[in-house]
């Protein structure tokens, strides 16, 4: 589907009648709901709702699962009563998990009350956790047996159904709790009498419900096994954590972290109207008029030296530029290693000393470059002299910064990929000029 998404996009827009149209949706209704959740987030409202309308009811409540919150929003509102009933009669937990902010609550409520006392169940235990919390997204399509469990059991299991991402069955003793791992693979060819807790892994990782989701995907990714079972404090077996799973929640938070760096949500719709988009980066604009009448202030300061050194007006962003991209490196490295949790109070004075020397080495190098570039340009010794001790000293700053600020953020309970970036390059830039005028007050005139 990724080879044709950019075709199939480009033929609905550019539909000629409504024949034509009617002819892409049928390929477009005939591929999986995952494919057809991101054509519809690809085209604006009027073509996606036309092709809504003609998706199979029986495929729409999993393409609303797929798509962003924001981009299954209007199509929400095009579900009269009466297909709600009928989208709801099949409703699992995790759907409605998936669903539940974006979905009115009438309509959770709706949907809460359609599903059996199971589900109903999974949805209450999963809505003890947030939606940071691995126990919010657990699956249950799971295979399990009791700890006295022997081999034939598991066959007798096995021809039943095996789940996708199933490598193992769980043994749970009589409380509930997990106790042993049996890989499927050693099952088959025991002999049928022989108690499964024989056959049990001597080692498999056990995630704990209140983990960090991102993290105990991560476990998973890591395990060597297709999934890894959940429990809450009590040792109690909640569910289990499968690749699938694991991949996505992984995947959604670097697209987070990439989205958070530009001060936007990871749910906002391609096609957004213009006034929400407007109101959604609004802030973070604000944010940053802020930051730069600061810096400005900075520089004003500065306003006779200005006005009689022109050159300096011309060279000072490249100062800026130069703090910012250092910092912005280091800033990125940091974030990524305290996401990964391999940043932490015993090797944060390494980290530091290794970025400053780091910074030390780009400073001398670059700082030497621009100040030979600033000497022919404008064959002023002194000029180049200043700018390079500028540079030196900024990506020196930019290094500092860059370790201590996302830390710093991060022991406050912010995001550091939201608010670092903004924060780093009001220090870089305030320091540069701070530094480049400063030093050109203090040689140049």
């Amino acid at each position: 589907m990724s080879e044709q998404l950019p075709d199939l996009i480009d033929e609905i827009v550019s539909a000629p009648d409504q024949e034509t149209v009617d002819a892409i949706t049928n390929i477009i209704i005939s591929k999986d709901e995952d494919d057809i959740a991101l054509l519809l987030e690809s085209i604006p409202y009027e073509q996606r709702i036309n092709v809504w309308r003609d998706i199979p009811r029986n495929k729409k409540l999993d393409v609303l699962v797929e798509m962003r919150a924001d981009a299954r929003e209007p199509l929400i509102d095009e579900i009269d009563s009466e297909e709600w009933e009928a989208l709801f009669s099949d409703v699992d937990a995790e759907q409605l998990l998936e669903l539940s902010d974006t979905l009115p609550n009438k309509l959770v409520d709706r949907a809460y009350a359609a599903m059996d006392k199971q589900q109903r169940q999974y949805f209450k235990d999963a809505s003890q956790y947030t939606d940071s919390q691995i126990g919010h997204w657990l699956s249950h399509d799971v295979l399990v047996l009791p700890l006295n469990a022997k081999v034939r059991d598991a066959l007798r299991l096995i021809r039943r159904d095996v789940p996708e991402y199933t490598d193992c069955i769980f043994l749970l003793n009589r409380a509930g709790q997990f106790s042993e791992a049996v890989k499927l693979t050693k099952v088959f060819g025991a002999p049928e009498h022989l108690p499964l807790v024989d056959l049990s892994e001597e080692e498999i990782d056990v995630i704990k419900a209140e983990e960090d989701c991102t993290i105990a995907a991560r476990s998973v990714q890591k395990s060597g096994f297709a999934s890894l079972p959940v429990i809450d404090d009590n040792n109690r077996f909640l569910g289990r954590v499968d690749m699938f799973v694991a991949s996505e929640l992984v995947n959604e938070f670097y697209e987070r972290q990439v989205m958070a760096s530009a001060g936007m949500d990871e749910e906002e719709d391609l096609f957004s109207p213009v006034r929400k988009s407007a109101k959604n980066r609004a802030v973070w604009l604000g944010i940053n008029l802020v930051t730069a009448f600061v810096a400005s202030w900075f520089i004003g300061l500065f306003e006779a030296t200005l006005q009689q050194v022109v050159a300096l007006a011309v060279l000072m962003p490249v100062v800026a530029s130069m703090g910012g991209i250092a910092g912005s490196q280091t800033l990125t490295l940091i974030v990524r290693g305290l996401a990964l949790g391999q940043v932490t109070g015993a090797n944060r004075r390494a980290l530091l000393e290794k970025e400053l020397r780091v910074g030390g080495v780009n400073g001398v190098v670059w700082a030497m470059v621009i100040g030979i570039v600033a000497y022919f340009w404008f064959s002023d010794p002194m000029l180049g002299l200043v700018i390079a001790l500028a540079i030196l000293l900024n990506i020196i700053v930019a290094a500092i910064a860059g370790v201590s600020l996302p830390i710093l953020l991060n022991k406050l309970k912010i995001d550091p990929a939201l608010a670092g970036s903004v924060i780093l390059t009001t220090v870089t830039d305030i320091v540069g000029f701070v530094a480049f005028l400063g030093l050109g007050t203090l040689l140049l005139l």
